[in-house]
């Protein structure tokens, strides 16, 4: 977005990292920005809008801690002998990849009221044994949900099923196909190949035919 600049932070580190061609990530803008769209001043006492915010909440805390310090060396040689560092985010899958490990242990939440404070809060569901007097608010770090997702391995109203989906035996089959198993086809498929540009001006390409397996799960 060209309204979000560099990371104005102070430090003068910041301010001159644009010179060797980098720009720190704004946060405090991206973050501000973030809240503003997706309305959370609407607190409430909506349930659904409480765990929406706290989920949004534990998003912004999962790239804030992935923010690093990344450094650039400039000097004769390959010397370091002026350093120039700058905030960076971490890669878009590393975080992806921390939220889902938090998105499979989940906390089931219901609305509880707080007689201190005067207002509702977000209280966790028990996961095991009998339920506590007073059930413990999930963590800031924990993703949350008020209802237990459908099953989408058999159809059903929100969804197809998985049944003749086509899966890659080395990555998803035994998830997707929810240990029914898959079959094995071997099928020929016609692609165009050794395409030439012919004057003028359009492409004109071979058609081949070459082997695959496809892997698809069982009913």
């Amino acid at each position: 977005m060209e309204r979000c600049t560099c990371d104005d932070s102070p430090g003068l580190e910041n301010r001159k990292a644009w010179q060797w061609g980098v720009c720190g990530d704004n946060l405090k803008y991206s973050t501000k920005f973030l809240k503003k769209f997706l309305g959370q001043k609407r607190i409430g006492k909506d349930l659904r809008a409480r765990v929406d915010i706290h989920n949004t909440n534990v998003g912004i805390k999962a790239v804030k801690n992935g923010l690093k310090t990344t450094c650039k060396c400039h000097g004769v040689s390959g010397s370091c002998a002026v350093r120039t560092c700058w905030k960076q985010l971490s890669p878009f899958h590393e975080v992806g990849r921390q939220l889902k490990l938090r998105y499979d242990d989940a906390v089931k939440v219901f609305s509880t009221s707080n007689d201190a404070v005067g207002h509702s809060e977000l209280a966790g569901s028990p996961r095991h044994g009998h339920a506590p007097r007073h059930p413990p608010a999930p963590r800031a770090t924990d993703l949350v949900y008020v209802e237990d997702s459908p099953s989408f391995c058999r159809p059903s109203k929100y969804s197809l099923g998985t049944a003749g989906r086509t899966c890659s035996r080395e990555g998803n089959c035994d998830s997707m196909c929810c240990g029914r198993g898959y079959n094995t086809q071997s099928r020929l498929v016609t692609f165009s190949c050794h395409c030439q540009v012919q004057w003028c001006c359009y492409v004109e390409c071979q058609q081949c035919m070459q082997e695959e397996v496809v892997y698809s799960c069982k009913q």
